[in-house]
């Protein structure tokens, strides 16, 4: 692995773009902050620690998502990946740095979510360390699946819009902002298709929140490796 390569893109990608565009921040935290009002206002504070703790699992994924745009915007218009092809530098090594890049652009959102489980009296020992897993893996399966979108797609007019529904519909219909036993359990297991899912069912057990449900744990790590498996396969470094 080319350390150096991969934590340099990084650097790049994440930490310079939030001094670069702040607006990215605002726009990156604007679904998730509306829904935690909404949730708050709605359920008159009762469901606010749910909506808190999916909060950190909301912008992580949603940023990663979304970024399926860059990286077909990378492949198909600035061709960087051909760059790439006579060095050293191989297709993990690319998108595990994009990936970090993800990680580190979501950081401001997850400071501010952490003030905000600070102020709720959220956080343990356990639940921190349990946070920073489910997180770590979330974001390399959510990344895994922009990679997978951004390989398929032979136009970059078509990416903006799927991009956004998968965010949608990833993120908000799974169970990040309400408790995941008020599901029955035919239809969390079917919902279960994205890794944001048995993010949230561990995180909430992890919290305090809701009764654990180990198989979901299970889900979310074969949902990483099989997603990241998934995404080497197909993302290219040039076209053919």
């Amino acid at each position: 692995m080319n350390y150096k390569f991969t934590f340099l893109l990084a650097w790049y990608y994440g930490i310079r773009t939030i001094s670069r565009g702040p607006s990215y921040i605002i726009a990156a935290l604007s679904t998730p902050l509306a829904l935690l009002f909404l949730v708050y206002i709605i359920s008159d504070g009762s469901l606010v620690k749910y909506a808190l703790v999916g909060g950190f699992i909301a912008i992580v994924a949603s940023v990663a998502l979304q970024s399926s745009g860059d990286a077909a915007f990378f492949r198909l218009q600035l061709r960087i990946q051909d760059l790439y092809v006579a060095s050293g530098v191989t297709p993990s090594d690319y998108m595990i740095g994009l990936t970090l890049s993800y990680l580190m652009f979501s950081l401001p959102g997850i400071v501010l979510y952490g003030l905000l489980g600070l102020i709720y009296h959220l956080f343990t020992l356990f639940s921190v360390f349990m946070l920073v897993v489910v997180l770590c893996l979330l974001v390399v399966a959510t990344s895994s699946i922009s990679f997978i979108i951004s390989s398929s797609i032979r136009h970059i007019r078509n990416i903006w819009g799927i991009a956004g529904i998968l965010s949608i519909l990833m993120t908000i219909l799974p169970p990040t902002y309400y408790p995941y036993n008020a599901i029955p359990r035919g239809y969390l297991y079917l919902l279960s298709f994205t890794p944001v899912t048995p993010a949230a069912v561990v995180a909430q057990y992890s919290f305090g929140l809701s009764p654990a449900l180990p198989i979901e744990f299970i889900i979310l790590v074969l949902e990483t490796i099989l997603y990241f498996a998934l995404a080497r396969y197909l993302t290219r470094w040039r076209e053919k």
